[in-house]
């Protein structure tokens, strides 16, 4: 491999090329190509296209809005079954409830059942109306905020879930009651909970806890080890809960100890129902936010695996899949759903591969509550605390991202920190709200601090790079390449002026002012020598005539100087002086003839930058210093044509194809004037 390296190496090295053309701006370039041709289209005929079908239009969309009928009949049996069927039962295992408590579906009170009632009502109708909502966004093709997910926000943010989650099973590890919180603050109010009745801590639940957790942690180790292997990863989950329901039900754990277990589970289904409407108008805003975070959930972890496996995800058809879920489920009395952290993790970990194992899941929790859920009564729900927390492993392992970030990019660490901190104390809801401002103002933040460099050539190429950073690259005399990292618009234009300025050493500003002040100062010290020559007094020795007065006055005014005597004349050295001398001596120049502005990072330019860049071409020029623009692309010349850019000051001529033909005309250009100059 390492030869074929090598080998590889050499032959890029030998190889080389040799182009003979003319220089290229603009101007020639567009002359000598011919655009295509292109008819626009009528709103009507774009109507008419978009709503244009053909058999495989129709099929395509299809395939996108049902992707099972596309990877369904080439599911690989033998490959992936049995992982998808281990997977989706430990996953259903999984979907037990913790603590459900049945008094009020038996013994409570009137009040308790209506109050309860209303409760899942209400649950139901949220339900149905956040699925309608990700219905019309997913239609609307709102998926594409996906991408304002990065991956530092997302992990950051599952994270702080991963807490989220491991802070409200420890209840159930340590066999303690507390309250459910939630909203702000609600991980510190969880953890202040638990640890102030630690001392209530039920040493049978915990030490049933801690050999789960033990079990289940060597069976992991065992199916990351023996990974080729094994056929299918050993199914911990399943085990575990076999095991915990078995002891629980032969030592009596929770008459004998006090061990909180599943307990009952009501069989059955309730019968479908139409959520009741007129409670959309006080629940709406919530809606918003359960559909919105909701998704930004499920897209998370789905970005996570897609990372992790080498797929992509398609944020519209997750936001149909939920709005399909929740809208329907609703009619049989579900809340909104999402993705859960750990269930998702569960069936990653034991095998799942498709959609198969959570339709196995799915199937599984409906046997449990149709037939089978008395089974699992006995079940401790520390055992089910116990397999959620083993399975957040792998989200815990995020916190090395830190180190990582640290190294490679702060900006992105500080997306990380805040993504996690935010969710973490302020909720997932408002949490990712935060770490999604944050994130855009981070990218407002590189557009205004962008890296701005000087070019030079490396010899005998045209290939240019940053002086600062080489050694071998050489800049040309008086001319000046100047680059920055991003588009120019109304939030950097004036920090892309000062780099420029600052950068090539060039200030047309403060030439132009000590230009200025030259000149004035020039004038006032003729003024000055003028009246001086006026009131010039004369000591004469040896004569006091009016005849020799008045010739000695006559002299002075001709020559300056009598034919004879002695006087004392100030500031003599001053002299009117001829245009030359006066553009030698008080107007500053620069020794830089040239300034190349290399475009091509520039993604777009707005009227701002428009203005700004013709601002910058004309103070340049009024210093002797041409710019040209080298690298434009396409989309960015027809900006600047839209805006209006181009007029008799500044034409296409000044736009070139790359910066080495740039370089090629002005050091013509320079070659010109100069020898023009040298005729004169």
């Amino acid at each position: 491999m390492e030869d074929a390296q090598e080998s590889g190496e050499c032959l890029v090295q030998n190889q080389k090329y040799c182009v003979e053309r003319p220089i290229y701006n603009q101007e020639i370039l567009q002359g000598q190509l011919h655009k295509r041709e292109r008819t626009p289209q009528s709103l009507r005929q774009k109507i008419e296209h978009s709503c244009r079908c053909s058999s495989k239009k129709a099929k395509s969309h299809l395939y996108s809005f049902l992707p099972i009928l596309k990877w369904l009949p080439r599911y690989p049996v033998k490959e992936y079954l049995l992982g998808d069927i281990i997977s989706g039962i430990s996953t259903g295992v999984m979907q037990l409830p913790q603590g459900y408590n049945s008094t009020n579906a038996t013994d409570a009170s009137d009040y308790y059942s209506l109050r309860d009632d209303k409760r899942v009502q209400v649950a139901v109708t949220l339900a149905f109306l956040s699925g309608i909502i990700q219905l019309c966004l997913g239609f609307l093709r709102f998926g594409f905020v996906a991408i304002y997910l990065t991956e530092p926000l997302v992990r950051g943010f599952t994270t702080a879930a991963a807490v989220h989650v491991f802070t409200s099973q420890l209840k159930y590890l340590l066999g303690v009651k507390t309250s459910r919180y939630s909203g702000p603050l609600s991980v510190v109010y969880s953890l202040v909970a638990v640890f102030s009745k630690i001392t209530t801590t039920n040493i049978a639940a915990l030490i049933v806890g801690l050999t789960c957790i033990a079990l289940l942690l060597i069976g992991k180790e065992i199916n990351l080890r023996f990974k080729k292997k094994l056929p299918v990863p050993i199914p911990m989950e399943i085990i575990v809960v076999i095991i915990g329901t078995g002891v629980s039900a032969g030592m009596n754990l929770t008459e004998s100890y006090g061990v909180d277990v599943v307990g009952k589970i009501p069989q059955g289904l309730s019968a479908p129902a139409v959520p009741e409407i007129q409670l959309i108008p006080a629940i709406f805003i919530d809606a918003v936010a359960i559909a919105i975070v909701g998704f930004s959930m499920a897209v998370s972890m789905a970005k996570i695996f897609a990372l992790k496996h080498g797929y992509t995800i398609d944020g519209n058809q997750e936001l149909i899949a939920l709005g399909i879920c929740n809208s329907v489920g609703s009619f049989f009395q579900s809340f909104p759903i999402t993705c859960s952290m750990s269930r998702s993790l569960v069936q990653e970990s034991t095998g799942g591969k498709t959609q198969i194992a959570g339709a196995l899941s799915s199937i599984m929790v409906l046997l449990v509550i149709v037939a089978i859920g008395y089974l699992f009564e006995p079940l401790p729900q520390t055992v089910l605390a116990a397999i959620v927390m083993v399975n957040l492993k792998g989200m815990f392992k995020q916190f090395a991202d830190v180190a990582h970030f640290w190294r490679t990019s702060k900006i992105e660490l500080a997306i990380w920190v805040v993504a996690f901190v935010a969710s973490l104390f302020l909720g997932l809801d408002y949490g990712l709200l935060t770490a999604v401002a944050f994130a855009m103002i981070t990218v407002i933040y590189r557009t205004q601090r962008p890296q701005y460099r000087i070019l030079g050539q490396i010899p005998d190429t045209d290939i240019y790079c940053d002086v600062e950073e080489y050694e071998e690259v050489k800049e040309y005399p008086g001319i000046k390449i100047f680059q920055a990292n991003t588009s120019l618009y109304f939030a950097n234009s004036e920090s892309y002026t000062s780099a420029l300025k600052k950068k090539t050493g060039v200030d047309p500003c403060a030439i132009l002012a000590a230009r200025r002040k030259a000149q004035k100062k020039h004038a006032r010290e003729i003024k000055k020598a003028n009246k001086v020559k006026k009131k010039a007094v004369l000591k004469l020795v040896n004569s006091s005539t009016n005849d020799v007065e008045a010739s000695v006055k006559h002299e002075i005014a001709n020559d300056g100087l009598p034919a004879n005597g002695k006087f004392a004349f100030v500031d003599a050295g001053v002299q009117d002086g001829s245009p030359d001398e006066l553009e030698h001596f008080v107007e500053p120049k620069t020794n830089v003839h040239s300034l190349i502005l290399d475009f091509a990072p520039v993604n777009f330019v707005d009227s701002v930058g428009a203005k700004t860049l013709k601002s910058v071409i004309k103070e340049y020029n009024e210093v002797g210093v041409c710019v040209c623009i080298a690298s434009c692309s396409g989309p960015v010349m027809n900006e600047l044509t839209r805006l209006n850019f181009f007029d008799n000051t500044v034409t296409r001529e000044l736009l070139f194809h790359s910066i080495h033909d740039a370089v090629l005309a002005c050091q013509g250009k320079d070659r010109s004037a100069s020898q023009t100059a040298l005729d004169h």
